[in-house]
């Protein structure tokens, strides 16, 4: 299993910018993310900027490298490991990696995610299996693999990544939407079960955020002379706030659920969409 690291000792600290400024709301927590590009990647430096001690799992080892990079450059606790969440013997060994070097799991977020297009009818039985398997079971596995390590701690905090397309979708995203409404019950099933190991759960549901993947969409769907950048201005066009959301804004989002100022938090799950659900019935 390759793992990529900051390097830097627990008590390093953070000088200049933004990280320099942040209260320290996470020190003395070990955090596992999943997806170390996009929102994961986002999630990953704004708890290890709060104090964490973060590892993060993802497929891509060019992304892991990266932002294991990024980590170093800040200063940050941080280790990636080059993992598919989707399956278990992964996993495991990723938990098992995590508690051995940072002594236990404190925070589990759940990022990893891919976008699929098409129809029951037109999306293959291939690309159902992987997208659920890659949105939704990942989560069963990490809960699996990570909750006990939390009990052990005491308790920790569960946030899941799910989507806007959860409540209300598009056309031709049939696989997607499924996974993602799935994790809104998921969320709330987990956070019944494990409110008596002081486990809180929530998810957060984006709208448009300026990601990879949403990129990806961008170029997918543009319309015949019309480039990314434009496709993902009309994107946000279509929330209220007439803009498309910042992996910055969803990260923080993240950390108030993670953290130590949402204890009465669980169950529920968080919109962060631009107003996008709230005007689809205007």
């Amino acid at each position: 299993m390759q793992v990529e690291s900051s390097g830097r000792p627990h008590n390093a600290g953070l000088t200049g910018g933004k990280a320099g400024r942040m209260e320290r709301d996470f020190e003395g927590k070990v955090a596992v993310v999943t997806g170390t590009t996009g929102i994961g990647e986002g999630a990953a430096l704004r708890l290890a900027r709060g104090g964490a001690s973060v590892c993060a799992l993802g497929i891509d080892t060019a992304a892991n490298a990266r932002l294991a990079g990024m980590a170093r450059e800040q200063g940050l606790v941080l280790q990636t490991i080059a993992a598919d969440v989707s399956k278990a013997a992964d996993v495991e060994k990723a938990f098992a990696e995590t508690v051995a070097r940072f002594g236990g799991i404190d925070v589990l977020v759940n990022c990893a995610g891919i976008q699929t297009y098409g129809t029951v009818v037109t999306t293959t039985l291939e690309d159902w299996d992987r997208v659920i398997d890659v949105n939704l079971k990942s989560i069963y596995l990490t809960g699996h693999f990570a909750i006990p390590y939390m009990i052990r701690r005491g308790g920790g905090a569960i946030v899941h990544i799910a989507s806007v397309q959860g409540h209300a979708c598009q056309r031709n995203v049939a696989g997607y939407a499924a996974s993602k409404g799935a994790i809104h019950a998921l969320t709330r099933s987990m956070a019944l079960d494990h409110a008596k190991d002081n486990i809180r759960v929530n998810s957060v549901s984006p709208g448009s955020v300026r990601t990879p993947m949403l990129e990806f969409a961008a170029r997918e769907l543009g319309g015949p002379g019309q480039g990314m950048e434009d496709k993902i201005v009309e994107f946000g066009a279509k929330h209220p706030l007439g803009r498309v959301g910042t992996i910055e804004e969803i990260a923080d989002l993240i950390a108030f659920l993670a953290g130590p100022h949402c204890g009465f938090c669980t169950g529920a799950d968080f919109l962060a969409d631009g107003g996008l659900k709230a005007g689809l019935s205007v």
